[in-house]
């Protein structure tokens, strides 16, 4: 790992994602989460301050080593039990049905198989589970789309393997889920980097026992 990514990439991503608008999709999506609570890319812990009462215990998973540090610093000001965990979403070190909600905020973008990350956290998920997620992706518009395609290698190579073009509603639900609820819009900022998809979504099986095809 070189210097940049290890020193200089961590804090670069902490401050970036301190911004007035990635901390407005937090506050509509973390408050909603409870029981035992997995987040994958924790990052920096920047979360933290919008998990409820109803968060019995939260799993904290991220693969940089100091990422968790700066988390684990802003855990000191929260009464929620925490178990950091330094790994990668892709394969998680927890059992079928454990856990009662999946968080992912501005996570998807970066991690290099997000099809498969999504798949562990169904799995993981109890029937009744839940997963919640706030992204950054593809946008609807060709002029857009054809920016965030002509840029991506670049800001892929500077942003930590940050990509502007994956499309996270069609991978959420190639992973199994079916969306409770699913908005996306523009966030302010240069539009290659700012369309947003922001929502809920249930394991696909959980769907059978209620009725209904789970739109709303």
């Amino acid at each position: 790992m070189s210097f940049y990514q290890r020193w200089v990439l961590p804090w670069l991503i902490d401050l970036s994602m301190r911004n007035k608008e990635a901390r407005r999709y937090r506050e509509r999506t973390i408050p909603l989460a409870k029981g035992r609570v997995l987040e994958i890319g924790i990052g920096s812990g920047l979360n933290l301050p919008f998990y409820g009462k109803q968060v019995e215990q939260l799993v904290a998973v991220d693969p940089s080593a100091e990422l968790l540090r700066m988390a684990e610093k802003r855990a000191r000001k929260t009464a929620i039990p925490i178990e950091f965990i330094p790994h990668t979403g892709e394969e998680l070190p927890l059992t079928d049905a454990s856990v009662d909600t999946a968080v992912f905020t501005f996570t998807l973008c970066t991690i290099p198989d997000p099809l498969m990350a999504l798949r562990e956290a169904r799995r993981v998920l109890k029937p009744s589970g839940e997963l919640l997620f706030a992204e950054h992706g593809l946008a609807p518009d060709a002029r857009v789309r054809a920016w965030q395609r002509r840029l991506n290698p670049l800001w892929s190579r500077i942003g930590g393997g940050c990509n502007l073009d994956r499309k996270i509603d069609e991978l959420i639900a190639a992973a199994g889920f079916r969306f409770a609820a699913l908005e996306t819009e523009y966030a302010k900022g240069p539009r290659p980097m700012s369309y947003v998809y922001v929502g809920r979504a249930k394991p696909d099986d959980a769907w059978r026992g209620i009725g209904g095809d789970g739109m709303h």
